[in-house]
């Protein structure tokens, strides 16, 4: 019997969310006004971990924060939504990583100084917590330089206990998109279009995640308003965006992927778990950041049950 469903490795941090921007930003000690500002919780691992704890999967998260107010934030944030921070490490050298998010007209400007991102490493996830998970997810690959070397092993080990694995990379800073021999231990890939493309050099999406497909994975692409589509098996499958208002779009992919992870846990078809992603991807932008308008299990059987009678 597993302890926990899911087993979220990788980062967390406080988000500072600043916008809309109505103009370019301007250097030269300009002030510069918008509407919103925001302090929440970031980190694509912190978000989803956050967005399947509301769903009600039992989780438990791995990563490193600093001994400063930031650490103290997102570990009482991660508590405070359910999450299991036994393994959330504080670092007593280095500080908790930081990201302020600028938007404007839909779009964002994100800048990470890393800190403990750095120093988080493989040997930072006890193998008796490996052994306690159905399954494993790491985000942001391209931000832990520590852990990139040691992730296929660690997510070799989670299978070999009978876990299933997801990756996210998120972007890549430097632009070089290697991944080396992570899909082969990766059972689920997920991307965005942009990543996906960035990730093979494809023309398009749809190529790119055919692409990745045949290096192992499942390979679950996020395409923002315009729904999601999968690539197993050589086999396509999509599902349309919901309609919604966006108020802040910071965080939508990594609740989808929880989303999306929820319903590949309650064995539900590909299909469907695509849909539930949709659903929690949706749904959180709703509001500012990335965790205050997450979805529950109810909002997303309430969609799953519409959909199901739209196409009776």
């Amino acid at each position: 019997m597993h302890q926990f469903d899911l087993l979220v490795v990788g980062d967390a941090n406080p988000d500072v969310i600043v916008g809309p921007l109505r103009t370019d930003l301007v250097f030269g000690q300009r002030e510069q006004l918008a509407d919103s500002g925001v302090l929440t919780l970031g980190g694509s691992g912190a978000i989803t971990a956050a967005g399947a704890a509301r769903l009600g999967l039992k989780v438990a998260f791995a990563g490193r924060v600093g001994d400063d107010a930031g650490g103290r934030f997102v570990r009482d944030a991660l508590e405070e939504r359910g999450v299991d921070t036994t393994a959330l490490r504080t670092d007593p050298s280095l500080p908790t990583p930081l990201t302020t998010v600028l938007t404007r007209d839909g779009d964002r400007a994100i800048v990470t100084a890393p800190g403990t991102l750095a120093a988080f490493g493989a040997g930072d996830v006890p193998p008796d917590l490996l052994a306690a998970s159905r399954h494993v997810h790491s985000s942001s690959y391209f931000l832990l330089p520590k852990l990139a070397p040691g992730l296929a092993e660690l997510l070799r080990a989670a299978r070999g206990h009978g876990a299933t694995t997801s990756v996210d990379t998120n972007d890549d800073p430097a632009g070089r998109w290697d991944v080396g021999d992570l899909l082969r231990e990766t059972d689920f890939l997920l991307p965005n279009a942009a990543e996906a493309i960035r990730l093979t050099g494809a023309d398009d999406p749809w190529e790119a995640a055919t692409m990745l497909a045949a290096r192992g994975p499942a390979v679950v692409v996020k395409d923002g308003a315009d729904g999601a589509f999968a690539c197993r098996d050589g086999e396509l499958t999509t599902t349309p965006g919901i309609p919604v208002t966006a108020v802040d779009t910071v965080g939508a992919g990594d609740s989808f992927d929880a989303g999306f992870l929820a319903g590949v846990l309650a064995g539900l078809p590909l299909g469907t778990a695509l849909r539930c992603g949709v659903v929690c991807g949706g749904f959180s932008v709703r509001a500012r950041g990335g965790t205050a308008g997450q979805a529950t299990w109810d909002d997303v059987l309430v969609h799953l049950e519409r959909t199901e009678s739209d196409h009776a």
